[in-house]
């Protein structure tokens, strides 16, 4: 993984790797992050994340994301809310609501809770999209 370091008074570029937290850490409080950042950590709070936010394997964070592109591959229980993508991979496990226009389950990754998926275009205000499921049984 090439890091790159940039000036004190330039903000961060799409893509741009400002850190991370690895295993062993606890952490409690609130995160604002204004680049990719990954998390291996133990974390209960409030993670607020301009670009890509990476949960690890070795993550466990409860709490809330407000995001734009989530990668879950540890466990998270709370909230997400996404403007753009949420992926969970094969080891992820997520528990609680997602608030995204995407979402990406991967096999083996487990959802459970409630996905809102939000409709995002520009020229509509965002609202919920209804996706009618119906039961096995009525067929």
């Amino acid at each position: 993984m090439a890091w790159k370091i940039s000036g004190k008074d330039q903000p961060p570029q799409a893509g741009d790797w400002i850190g991370f937290l690895d295993k062993g850490v606890k952490l409690e409080g609130t995160l604002q992050l204004d680049g990719t950042f990954r998390i291996d950590a133990e974390m209960k709070g409030t993670v607020i994340a301009q670009q890509s936010l990476i949960l690890g394997e070795n993550a466990k964070v409860e709490g809330k994301i407000e995001g734009n592109h989530v990668v879950v591959s540890g466990r998270f229980d709370g909230v997400i809310v996404a403007k753009g993508r949420v992926e969970i991979q094969a080891k992820g496990v997520v528990t609680g609501e997602v608030h995204t226009p995407c979402l990406v389950l991967e096999a083996g990754g487990i959802f459970d809770g409630r996905c809102h998926m939000l409709n995002t275009n520009e020229g509509e205000a965002a609202r919920p999209v209804t996706i009618p499921i119906r039961a096995a049984a009525e067929t």
